[in-house]
């Protein structure tokens, strides 16, 4: 948040006894500070929070790497974003991955939506090559193993009129790639993956490429959210919801 590395790689500079809490060096990636309260500096230099905290929401399209740089000079969505203020990616969206992408300069609340105890519910508009099997299904919302370990429960429903090549996921882990992996795991190639809400937030009524302010409502939500000890977990559901449809005909590309 501060500009000086980021958060793999402030691990080093710490481990490095470059930090400094009130004079004293730390080297233990588990300490903890207060920003009201505590004096950190890095190599001499203080740092600190942002003091005009923002939450924002993007529609991201495809073609666009959730980064700030790339080596290979590929587009990132950085780039959709005219702001002064220096935010951060809750989470992440693979370069073809679309749709509700959050973004802050709120550290705390970042790290307690995407730490994984808080089991903050991500839905997803996933189109395959090939229909559905309901024992693979069976097999998603028990669980699957994948090369990090076996997923949580997931919640999968169907498209009504798609013959089951278009269901509706829905995980609370964060895992890297996970929904390509958990099907690509059976045998299904995703020809469309699209993130329709994050923590209860979604994109409603927001162009492909067009990001703005979250409201006073939807950061309340996420708050709670993040707060929760422990959130329900994913059910099927067996009939969408009014709600649930308009965010699915919201998603798809015009």
């Amino acid at each position: 948040m501060s500009g000086i590395a980021s958060r793999r790689a402030a691990e080093e500079v710490v481990l490095a006894g470059d930090v400094k809490v009130n004079g004293k060096v730390v080297t233990s990636l588990g300490t903890q500070v207060d920003p009201e309260t505590d004096t950190v500096t890095v190599r001499g230099k203080r740092v600190a929070v942002a003091e005009h905290v923002v939450y924002l929401m993007m529609n991201k399209p495809r073609d666009y790497i959730t980064t700030a740089k790339d080596e290979k000079d590929r587009r990132t969505v950085y780039e959709l974003l005219p702001i002064k203020e220096r935010v951060f990616p809750i989470g992440r969206l693979d370069r073809n991955t679309t749709g509700v992408l959050l973004f802050t300069n709120d550290g705390f609340l970042a790290t307690k939506l995407m730490h994984p105890s808080s089991e903050v519910k991500k839905e997803y508009h996933v189109s395959l090559d090939h229909p559905l099997d309901e024992a693979h299904r069976e097999k998603l919302e028990k669980g699957i193993f994948l090369e990090d370990g076996k997923t949580a429960p997931a919640g999968i429903e169907p498209i009504p009129g798609t013959k089951s090549k278009e269901v509706v996921v829905t995980i609370h882990e964060g895992r890297n790639r996970q929904v390509r992996r958990m099907f690509e795991t059976l045998g299904y190639e995703i020809m469309k993956l699209h993130r329709i809400s994050f923590g209860g937030v979604t994109a409603t009524g927001l162009a492909r490429g067009k990001w703005r302010f979250l409201t006073d409502a939807e950061i309340k939500k996420l708050r709670t959210v993040a707060e929760k000890k422990k959130a329900s977990r994913p059910k099927p559901v067996k009939v969408l919801s009014p709600a649930l449809k308009q965010r699915i005909a919201a998603a798809k590309e015009k």
